[in-house]
């Protein structure tokens, strides 16, 4: 069977995408999902998501990890699923989706996604690092070696030591400047670093916010795939209209081979 697909990418974070409308993916194939997001044997990606009809927004998000396993919300994914239903016409520049975590609004001009992310009603403050829930679990650290920081051996410490088999992403951070930070992200499913992460991009800008780091409601977050911006409202049930902001690119697409 031949299955086309789109591969988009988010600030270095790559995605297979599928137009699912039709509904004929077999969404309980673990072993095909981690086999065309196997950068050596499928097509490589650090997740794959469906886009699908939906009766109540323009469409449904359905995400996978690159282990094969469907997986709490993902920003710089839903920030190019926003960009490939622009591209297959499904919206026209502005988006309502629903998503594992509820419902999602977007816009998108040029190649520049604005994502709105689910409010944040608490941040757990540790002795050494906060933890939030900002559509997937982030433990958010600041450090003072980033560049040189085994993130992969240090973030699988963390994942699988304080969290366990559910697991979390973990974010390791350097403050460049009063609104301005660099985030290094371990994020579970793919089980190593990845050059951008969308949800823990965001949990940073308000762990940093909360902690006093920053006064800024407007907050610029580079990663190793590029520079994202986020934005946000205080208040006093905590924190609202998020947007996670950044460009969302199609780097081709073409059909693959794959056992019916």
């Amino acid at each position: 069977m031949k299955l086309q697909f789109f591969k988009y990418q988010g600030t270095g974070n790559d995605f297979v995408m599928i137009d699912n409308r039709e509904g004929t993916f077999p969404k309980s194939n673990t072993k095909l999902v981690a086999f065309l997001c196997d950068r050596k044997f499928g097509i490589g990606a650090d997740g794959l998501i469906l886009l699908e009809n939906d009766a109540e927004s323009d469409f449904k998000m359905v995400y996978y990890n690159s282990d094969g396993n469907q997986s709490s919300m993902c920003g710089n994914g839903g920030r190019c699923l926003v960009a490939f239903a622009n591209q297959l016409e499904v919206i026209k520049g502005e988006a309502t989706f629903v998503a594992v975590d509820g419902l999602h609004h977007a816009s998108i001009a040029e190649d520049v996604v604005s994502l709105q992310m689910q409010d944040v009603s608490e941040i757990n403050e540790k002795t050494n690092y906060d933890f939030l829930n900002t559509g997937s679990p982030h433990h958010v650290q600041i450090v003072s070696n980033l560049e040189d920081l085994d993130v992969s051996k240090e973030g699988k410490k963390l994942r699988y030591g304080i969290y366990g088999k559910e697991g979390s992403n973990i974010n390791f951070v350097h403050q460049e400047d009063q609104a301005v930070f660099n985030v290094r992200t371990y994020e579970r499913g793919v089980e190593d670093e990845t050059l951008s992460c969308g949800t823990g991009v965001t949990a940073v800008a308000l762990a940093m916010h909360n902690s006093g780091k920053t006064q800024s409601n407007h907050v610029t977050i580079g990663t190793l795939g590029g520079e994202l911006q986020v934005k946000f409202n205080k208040t006093k049930e905590g924190y609202k209209e998020i947007f996670l902001i950044g460009p969302a690119k199609l780097v081709f697409k073409g059909e693959i081979d794959v056992e019916s």
